[in-house]
């Protein structure tokens, strides 16, 4: 069997080529700010400090070199206690553009009663982003999929969603954790007496979620990291399925490429290949070893330092 330390080092014996370009904000090269990579910033990885000063938190984004965000905390048809139209304003002013949000429906478990519920709030989401100026809105929570009847009840919303965004001009996705990569059985098979079988019987839900929705209503934005706690391999998802990761999440345990974990390089490579279109960065669990901002600012200087990214 395929010990956890065999598999991390298998993930960084696969080699692969390709890569593409990037760009920074005219706002920050008309203030004299130095050409960057064009790498984004999933704002979560700030959330309190930028809570705490909204307008200087966006500059400072800025300043350290990121050129796109990525909304979290939108709700109530805000962003925290700042209106739409506003806090597109502080970012524009800022020198960022978003280009993307992580929003959840109100509903965990789906079911035929509240669809019409979610599909509302989709539609009001929308309405709400497209004043963002986004291109692309992610879900990043799991529902609850106990059984196949959930997940392709899942698909069917995802597939709604996607379609109410794509009326908009705007891509619908859905974002990864590790819970994805659990196995699901159909109900009346047999469990199996053997371990190793049992441990790979049944449907690995995240496939069911990609095989089961339109790929011109739903992409995926995958999480490097949590598909690798899961126990996947990003590089053999993105040879399965090419066309289904627009967008990626680049995620370490902590600063990025400071764990070993990640082969990046290769990550990197292979999304390009396929035509990789955005990432965004995100950064958690760093306690209080450092600021959130000093911590983003690591996470810049190695993607833009790094050969591989481009």
């Amino acid at each position: 069997m395929e010990t956890k330390r065999e598999f991390l080092k298998k993930l960084g014996l696969i080699t692969v080529g390709g890569m593409v370009g990037g760009s920074m904000s005219p706002a920050l090269a008309s203030k004299g700010f130095a050409a960057n990579k064009n790498i984004g910033l999933q704002i979560y990885s700030v959330g309190r400090e930028l809570t705490a000063d909204v307008p200087n938190g966006l500059k400072k984004i800025a300043e350290i070199g990121y050129n796109t965000i990525e909304l979290a905390g939108y709700r109530n048809r805000k962003m925290g206690d700042i209106e739409v139209a506003d806090y597109r304003k502080l970012a524009e002013d800022a020198g960022l553009k978003i280009t993307g949000s992580h929003v959840n429906p109100p509903a965990r478990k789906y079911t035929k009663e509240n669809m019409a519920e979610i599909n509302d709030f989709w539609k009001q989401t929308v309405e709400d982003h497209v004043k963002f100026g986004v291109t692309s809105l992610v879900q990043p929570g799991m529902p609850t999929v106990e059984n196949h009847d959930d997940a392709a009840l899942v698909c069917e919303v995802f597939n709604k969603a996607g379609e109410i965004a794509k009326d908009a001009n705007i891509k619908w996705g859905y974002h990864n954790h590790a819970g994805e990569f659990r196995r699901i059985v159909k109900e009346g098979e047999a469990a199996d007496t053997n371990v190793r079988r049992r441990r790979n019987a049944g449907d690995v839900i995240y496939d069911l979620f990609i095989n089961g929705t339109d790929p011109g209503l739903v992409f995926f934005e995958m999480d490097v990291y949590w598909t690798v706690m899961g126990a996947n391999d990003p590089l053999e998802y993105f040879a399965k399925y090419p066309d289904r990761f627009p967008i990626l999440h680049i995620k370490d345990r902590k600063v990025l490429g400071k764990s070993g974990m990640m082969n990046f390089e290769n990550i990197f490579n292979k999304a390009y290949e396929n035509g990789l279109d955005e990432f965004y960065v995100e950064l958690e669990g760093i306690g209080n070893e450092m600021s959130q901002f000093e911590g983003v600012k690591q996470c810049f200087d190695y993607l833009n330092n790094a050969p591989f990214v481009k």
